[in-house]
């Protein structure tokens, strides 16, 4: 059989097994989540359903705390003390710091956008605009965790105020972990603590939460922790 002959052969069967080798690629598409859907679990790292109980849990604790000061109002003519809601306090959200073993990405900012709007719903506590903070740490030429030495949280404040934006408190969030390990599957405990410190004073106040999650890599695995999940 001539070259050409084994060519031509070659190129009439080509088109013929194209579909076959197309449907073969994998295809990635996407959609909107209805409301109230269950959203995804990470496999290998943590996401939204780790990220969120989180934060709810730690900033209800920290603004609960402070939620129930009150001051009162002098005796009256019947000499009874009025109480009334505890004034305002605005808090410099500084920074939130991964320490945890993973990578969290984008979640960083979504942690922080979610803290910051809790703030806000709080009536207790009245958030710095981001922008003003970002500002003042790039004037001051200080680092989020250099506001911490005495002398540079008041030079921070006073200029923070020159600019009109006078802060009470500062705020960070620091995301840790701890992973156990049995052969290939493991689990890994979340820690995220929130710690809030008077400028004037430097007290502060620190609450946390938890979320253990684990991660199973072989199939009887992953059907006994459902099957566990599904019983208990």
């Amino acid at each position: 059989m001539h070259r050409r002959d084994v060519l031509l052969r070659l190129l009439a069967v080509t088109p013929a097994l194209a579909p076959l080798s197309s449907g073969c690629r994998s295809v990635q598409f996407a959609r909107i989540m209805s409301p109230g859907e269950e959203g995804m679990m990470g496999s290998h790292q943590a996401g939204q359903e780790t990220f969120r109980p989180l934060v709810e849990e730690s900033v209800a604790k920290l603004l609960g705390r402070h939620a129930a000061a009150s001051i009162a109002t002098p005796a009256d003519a019947a000499g009874d003390a009025t109480p009334l809601p505890a004034p305002i306090r605005r808090i410099c959200f500084v920074a939130v710091e991964n320490k945890s073993a993973e990578e969290i990405g984008d979640f960083k900012e979504r942690i922080y956008e979610i803290i910051d709007r809790r703030i806000l719903d709080s009536k207790v506590f009245e958030p710095v605009n981001r922008r003003y903070v970002d500002a003042g740490l790039r004037d001051s030429r200080l680092r989020p965790d250099q506001l911490l030495v005495p002398d540079s949280m008041r030079a921070f404040a006073a200029m923070m105020e020159s600019q009109g934006q006078p802060i009470d408190y500062l705020l960070y969030a620091t995301l840790t972990s701890g992973t156990t390990r049995e052969n290939r599957d493991y689990q890994r405990d979340y820690l995220l603590t929130l710690e809030l410190i008077d400028v004037r004073t430097g007290q502060y106040d620190k609450q946390s939460a938890e979320i253990s999650k684990g991660y199973h890599h072989s199939r009887l695995a992953r059907w006994r922790a459902a099957a566990k999940a599904a019983v208990e």
